[in-house]
């Protein structure tokens, strides 16, 4: 058998893989409301006896939340783990919908046709995509093309609570060469990407406290210090003219872009104009010399998420507050250390406070950012299948976000992780009316069978 074969069955059996799909999606799989704990053990359950049906040595295994599922099957190539994850976001505020979301269907667009659910692109469309490529794969050729783990999670949403402890527990059976992720996107409509950076994240708050109380500002302005004064001074300190993060040591593990990954970003042809557009901006206001898409792949970033203080409500009050707070959050790139940005950052505000002012800090969170070996083979096959399915050639790209799993498969497991979706931007995930391009789903599937037939070989 060929791969033409494989992918004519993708094509013929489009139907019967819609109605699967369907079938997964009217499961209300909802991970972080205990209301849908049964819904979540079901669609573990759907999941489980999918891949058994395809040959798969399928099991759903216990944590103190939601199942993991785990599968084992083929031998032989390149050894992948697929990761997705089955469970999903609420649906709140219903009334946006337009339809009932765990009622799938098909809907026509002015952009062509859509899968229109909750979970249709974030996960279970995507994670879709890769099953019904093995099990077309099966059904022409009696076997994997290689040897396949599948790992499915049902806490992504809800903030995966048992998933280091489970990797922890089971690195043995989920260890292999390579882990391929599909909760990402398409850079465009015609364009295919590999993800290979992603940001790391690091979350402070900072309170300021100063005077004991709230003070009347007409008897105490002036002579008294106030925090938000001073809290507003460190956050301006907090760049320079060229928007530099002034923190000490904040580069060190910042590395600089590559001529060749450069060179690709710039064929991409990103209209920084038109980005900036769609949210009523005009002028990029980053780091000076950098270009946009450089800015938000490759480059760290401070920003304050938010401020409170004083009197905030209607009207108003001449407040001299004793508190002010603030929000920070740092995205992180190559191999910056957050736990020593972190206390590079708290030595830094303490060494700007004046008298009768003292600080305290809440974290919220520190994850490093996680690089891709390409080097890796596996790579540049999947990057070749992949421009082989779309219109335009796949490209190695970037990510302003951060996907704590592929962080933990290089901790944990000492495996890079190939990040390669085909959702759309507009695909209004964790919102209502949340949608996949049926385009989407029928090429992801034959993207991936492309991907597998590359690896096993």
């Amino acid at each position: 058998m060929t791969l033409s074969t494989i992918l004519t069955r993708i094509d013929t059996d489009l139907d019967n893989a819609l109605d699967r799909l369907m079938e997964l999606l009217r499961i209300p799989s909802i991970s972080t409301d205990p209301a849908y704990k049964a819904d979540c053990a079901k669609a573990a359950d759907w999941l489980v006896e999918d891949l058994k049906s395809i040959g798969f040595d399928a099991a759903s295994r216990p944590t103190p939340g939601h199942p993991m599922v785990v599968a084992h099957g083929g031998e032989g190539g390149t050894h992948v783990l697929f990761y997705g994850h089955y469970d999903v976001q609420p649906v709140d505020p219903l009334n946006l919908w337009h339809r009932d979301p765990f009622d799938p269907a098909i809907e026509q667009t002015d952009k062509g046709k859509v899968i229109r659910a909750r979970g249709a692109s974030d996960d279970k469309g995507q994670l879709m995509t890769f099953i019904e490529a093995c099990r077309a794969y099966v059904a022409e050729t009696g076997k994997l093309p290689c040897k396949i783990t599948i790992f499915l999670e049902g806490e992504e949403e809800s903030g995966s609570p048992s998933l280091v402890p489970f990797m922890e527990a089971n690195a043995k059976d989920l260890t292999a060469d390579v882990a391929l992720i599909c909760d990402t996107d398409l850079f465009d409509a015609n364009t295919p990407a590999i993800t290979t950076m992603l940001r790391g994240l690091l979350g402070e708050e900072v309170v300021i406290t100063g005077p004991s109380k709230d003070l009347h500002s007409g008897m105490y302005g002036g002579p008294a210090i106030n925090p938000i004064r001073v809290l507003s001074n460190i956050i301006a300190n907090l760049h320079d003219d060229t928007g530099r993060i002034t923190v000490p040591d904040f580069y060190e593990g910042v590395p600089e872009l590559s001529d060749e990954l450069r060179s690709q970003w710039e064929a991409l042809g990103f209209d920084d104009k038109a980005f900036l557009g769609d949210v009523g901006l005009t002028t990029p206001a980053g780091e000076k010399g950098k270009t946009v898409l450089e800015q938000i792949w490759a480059r760290p970033t401070a920003e304050v998420n938010g401020i409170t203080g004083g009197y905030t409500g209607d009207g108003f009050k001449t407040v001299l507050p004793s508190v002010a707070k603030a929000k920070i959050s740092f995205r992180l790139v190559g191999t910056q250390d957050p736990l020593k940005i972190r206390d590079n950052f708290r030595q830094w505000v303490r060494d700007q406070l004046p008298p009768d002012c003292s600080v305290e800090f809440h974290d919220h969170g520190a994850g490093p950012a996680s690089v891709m070996a390409t080097t890796n083979p596996a790579f540049a096959a999947a990057r070749a299948a992949l421009t082989d399915e779309w219109p335009n050639p796949a490209a190695f790209t970037g990510s302003g976000g951060s996907i704590p799993v592929a962080g933990y498969f290089k901790t944990i497991l000492d495996m890079d992780s190939m990040l390669i979706g085909f959702a759309m931007e507009d695909d209004s995930i964790h919102s209502p009316n949340e949608k996949y391009d049926l385009r989407s789903f029928h090429k992801g599937i034959r993207s991936w069978a492309r991907i597998l037939d590359a690896l096993g070989n």
